[in-house]
């Protein structure tokens, strides 16, 4: 068990954190290449919709074949992207590189695939804990790794800052090596009560599944907007970038405490409770944010406040997932959770520089992003968490 949470820990640590940096290389990029913030926000878009669309067949993969394979992909593909966002003279070389394959690298070496590990190597008494110390680990990444990028950005410039962390990313390879798993060993799962398609026809006709994507999905549009266009709307604002990295930093230092803390409630607490007032406590720490006079102390106090709650509900929703439908096909449907996760995460970045570029302000999307966390509230509520309750197959074992 500690062999799993540490490696699979340390994977997330790299690969979330390099990408909760990336709108630190915003004004950057779009100053020296002469691009629109459009240009840049749509390539970070297709990034995240990218990522949704791959961890469906990655965690597919990782269910069918185990999670080592997978993420040895990912790193490769993780580092070729990077190197390519660097070296990509067109916007559509840009958004092929920084959107397209980084996308699909980090459907092998985030939450999904990970999570199918855990929830199968750890007893479900301990599963939503671990579940939330993994997510601690992708929130230290961000406060460990948004200052170092900020930091190679300023030393060696975007370009090279990029090529650096093109093979720091590489790292992930040897670690999973500690995610092997014995009973893939000869390239076969262990037998399962469902296929792939029962699995997901099941998942996708029950309501409470279908209420938890939709709660994802207001997730991934709150946070990717503000974690790419913070540094831009703060920048407007008249403040250093130095605020803005420090702000990022403190988003990912909170949310170590705030996502432990999550998983481990969930263990204790109706996750449909849990949920509901993370996204209900987001849309108030944002209004309160807006209405007040802006300084770089309410800066860092609303990006501690929202680091507290920022993938708070990675271990939580996951948890219930597993909970409700097993562990068996726990990647391919968190994957799926996961799609709805980055629409919204891939409208909340696009629309926040699509109606920056036609209006100069980011204030509607503020005000959507108050409106959705209203409604993930709600829509959580009549979330069911009890497990699912199959008929047993002739010579299959019951349970998942």
């Amino acid at each position: 068990m500690t062999q799993v949470l540490l490696c699979g820990a340390i994977i997330v640590t790299l690969s979330m954190g390099i990408r909760h940096g990336f709108g630190l290389w915003l004004q950057p990029i779009t100053q020296e290449q002469g691009w629109t913030l459009q240009t840049f926000a749509f390539a970070i878009a297709v990034q995240n919709l990218s990522w949704g669309v791959f961890g469906i067949f990655a965690g597919m993969l990782a269910d069918r074949f185990g999670a080592f394979r997978v993420i040895i992909v990912g790193a490769l593909l993780y580092a070729l992207g990077l190197v390519g966002m660097a070296l990509s003279p067109t916007g559509l070389l840009f958004t092929l590189t920084a959107g397209l394959l980084i996308g699909a690298a980090q459907a092998g070496t985030t939450y999904a695939v990970i999570y199918g590990v855990i929830g199968r190597n750890i007893p479900a008494e301990k599963r939503s804990w671990a579940m939330g110390v993994a997510a601690a680990a992708g929130s230290f990444g961000q406060f460990l790794m948004v200052p170092v990028e900020g930091l190679l950005i300023s030393s060696l410039g975007w370009k090279q800052a990029l090529l650096v962390l093109g093979g720091a990313v590489l790292l992930i390879a040897p670690l999973a090596f500690g995610l092997r798993e014995k009973s893939f060993g000869g390239g076969s799962a262990a037998p399962r009560e469902q296929t792939i398609v029962q699995a997901l026809k099941e998942a996708l006709k029950y309501p409470s599944f279908q209420l938890l994507m939709a709660g994802y999905f207001v997730c991934g549009f709150q946070v990717v907007f503000i974690g790419v266009h913070m540094p831009s709307y703060l920048r407007d604002k008249g403040l250093s970038p130095q605020v803005a990295s420090y702000a990022l930093a403190l988003i990912g230092l909170f949310n170590v405490f705030g996502t432990y803390i999550a998983g481990s409630l969930g263990q204790r607490l109706p996750k449909r409770k849990i949920l509901a007032f993370i996204y209900l406590a987001r849309s108030v720490v944002i209004a309160v944010f807006l209405l007040a006079p802006l300084s770089p102390a309410s800066v860092y106090i609303f990006s501690s406040l929202m680091g507290l709650l920022w993938l708070s509900t990675v271990p939580v929703t996951n948890a219930a997932v597993a909970q409700i439908f097993g562990v068996a096909h726990l990647s391919m449907l968190s994957g799926f959770v996961f799609f709805s996760h980055q629409i919204g995460s891939f409208l909340g970045v696009w629309l926040g520089g699509l109606l920056y570029d036609r209006t100069g302000s980011y204030n509607i999307v503020w005000y959507i992003t108050i409106a959705l966390g209203v409604l993930a509230a709600l829509v959580n509520l009549p979330v069911r968490e009890s497990a699912i309750v199959r008929p047993r197959a002739a010579g299959l074992p019951q349970g998942a």
